[in-house]
């Protein structure tokens, strides 16, 4: 059985990471996500509020599929997350030539770290590549519309957070 990690914060879960997880989904049997949990950072949704939303959009975009994926929590390396999850592969997404130049060196110290563990890269989707957790919230918080960005379950989130 192959297992795919895929770490993140997912403060709030994008479409970016939507087709992250749909890429995923084609190269393993079960897929752990990961959502890092740092004692020193303040998100503006909890664990449970987070990985409730993930449950969520699994069900409705990947309903086939939505049995293969659980979520979990993680501090520290996202090295010795994946395999505490038992992953043979690590989902990072890319959006641009900046986000691949640190991904490469992370893959690196990762494969030194963890040579069983095989890093993978999502390219975004065309229609995604704009998008960051950041910028949503920050759209959010200011009052703007976040539906081009965000699944649904995540603006009602959003929006009944910052009311």
């Amino acid at each position: 059985m192959r297992i795919a990690f895929y770490p993140g914060s997912f403060d709030p879960m994008t479409n970016g990471h939507i087709h992250v997880l749909e890429q995923s989904l084609a190269l393993c049997d079960q897929l752990v996500v990961g959502i890092g949990v740092h004692p020193g950072k303040t998100p503006l949704f909890t664990f449970d509020e987070r990985a409730g939303m993930i449950a969520d959009v699994v069900s409705s975009e990947f309903p086939a599929r939505s049995g293969d994926v659980s979520v979990v929590s993680f501090q520290g390396l996202v090295v010795e997350a994946a395999k505490d999850a038992g992953a043979s592969l690590l989902v990072r997404g890319l959006r641009d030539g900046t986000d691949l130049d640190y991904e490469m060196q992370m893959a690196g110290m990762n494969r030194a770290m963890a040579p069983g563990i095989t890093t993978v890269f999502a390219p975004a989707y065309p229609e995604s590549r704009h998008i960051t957790a950041t910028l949503v919230r920050q759209i959010a918080k200011m009052g703007g519309d976040v539906a081009p960005f965000v699944p649904v379950v995540v603006q009602k989130a959003l929006a009944a957070r910052i009311a």
